[in-house]
């Protein structure tokens, strides 16, 4: 760890981050500490609209404006709905079609339903003769005339993007880098992405597919940045904007296009990261974090205030991208979910969501299903008199007139009742995901806090708690901008996977230390090249490792990069210990990827001017700006109705209550105390409730 002087803006840091529904920003002054904010619906046709618009609501001068960081869902958009530029793969003779085998797997695990479709279609896959073993020796020399008419044959069908993949090219490039020097005497551009420059690694799949996600992006994602580095140009900006990576780091949009696949769940990272900031200063460094924004739901685990990082990512079937990624899960549950009865007469809430446009019923935006957040507003836990708009001067009985017609009636129950069952039904979605990232891992979410934010986030925060035994909930001050806030509290950092693929027995240990020294050499100079005031620099050493014989991969964390073969031999053991609570000393391990993070920690950002205490009440009864019915699990309750940004500093509370602010609503279930710390977080501690703690009161609102 050593500390390097680098030069840095003082003054303003806008931090923006699109999403499948609105576009967040925060913008942060860091001279006199002044926060401002700003939500709009996400410009699907063009992200930059949407982040231009966001930068005016908060009344941004961009020639006053130092830093923007920006996270982007444009290539993990374009990757989900298959709407990628026309890319060729140039691979080895008898190898084309590993993209589509892949690992045996089905679409469906039961029955013969189900497809697939592979990034490259097979047309656009040629083979040339060429071959190096799993040494690296070559056996047969590459064909360069091969390589020069496939190339001319993609060109000629169009393609955008090329990928020379290789078999075992990370144990010897050569002629991946010779295919890419022929290629470029007649390609026409920039994106040819050879497959070890990109992930240096076994698993041939894997790293195609990674790869061949990155060409098919290339293009969008360079497009998208220009129109936005030009348009803020335009507007008196002069700095660089920074791009958000899956691994919670970030990268010039200079460099971006380069690596186009790393910003793959560029959103989703950064929220987590702004997870781990804040769970840090608030003395809570285990965390589960809980996402949930208009269209999809995100959860991740953070131990000891560092987030989980994978290179085993796999966002969805036989889509592996093996790339450095905040290990972020995601489920279709988000406050623009569509609740509908399928033909079998079962309620089922998503995946297909109303998204901006036209949006839940409740907006008023010519919305027609049944949707997540109509059933919080028919609940009483959203204020139904907020959703007026001028087309619409009755959005609730809009909403219950539609959840009896399409969900009540097929179902023969209550409208109430309906609505409650979308929320229990999305709560066991969610509930599910937070098992993937903690129970299915080994961990016992009982030890941990749940971090929730997302516009949708802190309604649902406390029921999923208290099913999964999760004893405090913690709710950030500005939840509905916790992405965009991760943009500016999040660090420079640079990952590096290099395979070694050997028995652990057989392994120069000494030539491991020598990577991992090259790499944190090439990290902290990739860092010194930005003109990012850093503090200090932080390094992360791992490897993955498995016993012989097996296929999936344990990684495990290392105290410095100079490790004895007796360390990871150890290490290794108690890990796969700890995790699936079986001994195999008899057999051999085997050291296959060593993992070194070269990280520059950034000044950090003071929470508590997020909430400004000018806008603080002396008291909680004078913070009350309403009570209304809402209904929970044991039935209606007169609940008190509570302003954030009125409430006292260290304020306590115990629930029923709601707590209003401008980007989100949070719900204290009945016998739930909260209670707030000095940075403004929201701390719950769940109560385990036998009965009716507060007044029913019968009946539904009208």
């Amino acid at each position: 760890m050593s500390s390097p002087a680098s030069s840095d803006p003082s003054g303003q840091v806008i931090g923006v981050d699109v999403g499948g529904t609105f576009t967040d920003l925060v913008m942060f002054d860091q001279v006199t500490k002044k926060v401002s904010l700003a939500k709009v619906p996400t410009t699907v046709e063009n992200q930059a609209f949407g982040v231009l618009g966001a930068m005016e609501e908060a009344n941004a001068d961009l020639r006053e404006i130092d830093l923007i960081v920006h996270g982007t869902t444009t290539t993990t958009n374009a990757v989900l709905e298959r709407k990628l530029c026309k890319t060729g793969l140039i691979t080895t003779a008898g190898f084309r079609d590993i993209l589509e085998l892949g690992r045996r797997t089905r679409p469906q695990p039961y029955g013969m339903s189900g497809e697939f479709t592979p990034i490259i279609p097979r047309n656009l896959r040629l083979e040339v003769d060429e071959r190096t073993d799993a040494a690296g020796k070559i056996i047969k020399p590459l064909d360069e005339a091969d390589v020069k008419k496939a190339a001319q044959k993609l060109l000629d069908a169009g393609c955008e993007s090329l990928v020379i993949h290789f078999l075992h090219a990370y144990a010897n490039p050569d002629h991946e880098r010779r295919a890419a020097k022929i290629a470029e005497e007649i390609w026409p551009n920039s994106y040819i992405n050879m497959g070890h420059a990109l992930l240096s690694e076994s698993r041939e799949f894997e790293r195609g597919v990674t790869v061949a996600i990155n060409a098919s992006v290339q293009p969008l994602l360079e497009r998208y940045i220009s129109r936005l580095v030009e348009e803020l140009s335009h507007k008196g900006y002069g700095g660089d904007v920074l791009v958000m990576n899956g691994n919670g780091g970030m990268v010039s949009s200079a460099l971006v296009a380069r690596e186009a696949a790393k910003t793959v769940m560029s959103g989703p990272a950064s929220g987590v990261i702004a997870a781990a900031f804040t769970g840090r200063k608030a003395g809570m460094e285990n965390l589960i974090t809980y996402d949930m924004g208009g269209t999809s739901t995100d959860v991740a685990l953070i131990r000891n205030a560092r987030p989980s990082v994978s290179n085993e990512i796999e966002i969805e079937y036989a889509m592996p991208i093996h790339v450095p990624m905040v290990d972020v899960r995601t489920v279709g549950a988000g406050g623009g979910s569509i609740a509908s009865v399928n033909s079998a007469g079962l309620l089922e809430v998503g995946p297909h969501s109303a998204g901006a446009k036209p949006g839940p019923i409740c907006y008023g935006s010519g919305g027609e299903q049944p949707t997540i957040s109509d059933a919080n507003l028919l609940l009483g836990r959203l204020d139904a008199d907020k959703f007026r708009t001028a087309g619409s001067s009755d959005n609730f009985a809009r909403v219950r007139d539609v959840f009896q017609e399409k969900l009540a009636d097929p179902l023969t129950i209550d409208t109430m009742k309906a609505a409650a069952a979308v929320l229990q039904i999305a709560n066991t979605k969610m509930a599910g995901a937070i098992r993937m990232v903690s129970i299915s891992l080994g961990v016992d979410p009982r030890d941990f806090a749940l971090f929730a934010f997302g516009g949708a986030g802190p309604l649902h925060a406390t029921a999923l708690a208290r099913e999964l035994g999760i004893p405090k909930v913690l709710v950030p001050a500005r939840p509905g901008i916790t992405n965009a806030l991760g943009c500016i509290v999040a660090d420079l950092r640079h990952d590096f996977v290099n395979t070694i693929n050997m028995p652990l027995d057989l392994v120069d240990i000494d030539a491991v230390h020598a990577l991992f020294d090259a790499c944190v050499e090439e990290g902290e100079r990739l860092i010194s090249d930005e003109n990012i005031e850093i503090i200090k620099l932080n390094h992360l050493f791992s490897v993955d490792m498995q016993f012989i014989g097996q296929t999936h991969l344990l990684r495990v964390e290392l105290a410095s990069s100079k490790p004895s073969a007796a360390d990871l031999r150890q290490l290794f053991e108690e890990a796969y210990f700890n995790r699936f609570h079986v001994e195999l000393n008899e057999i051999r391990a085997n050291l296959v990827n060593i993992n070194t993070s070269v990280i520059g920690e950034r000044s950090q950002l003071d929470l508590s001017t997020l909430i400004d205490p000018a806008e603080r009440k002396a008291t909680v009864e004078q913070a009350r700006s309403d009570t209304r019915k809402v209904y929970f699990d044991d039935g209606w309750h007169r609940t008190p109705v509570y302003w954030r940004d009125h409430l006292p500093a260290n304020f306590s509370l115990e629930g029923p209550a709601i707590i209003e602010q401008m980007d989100t609503t949070t719900l204290i279930e009945p016998g739930d105390q909260a209670t707030c710390d000095d940075d403004g977080n929201i701390i719950i501690s769940i109560a385990k409730i036998t009965g009716p703690v507060a007044e029913a009161v019968s009946g539904a609102p009208t």
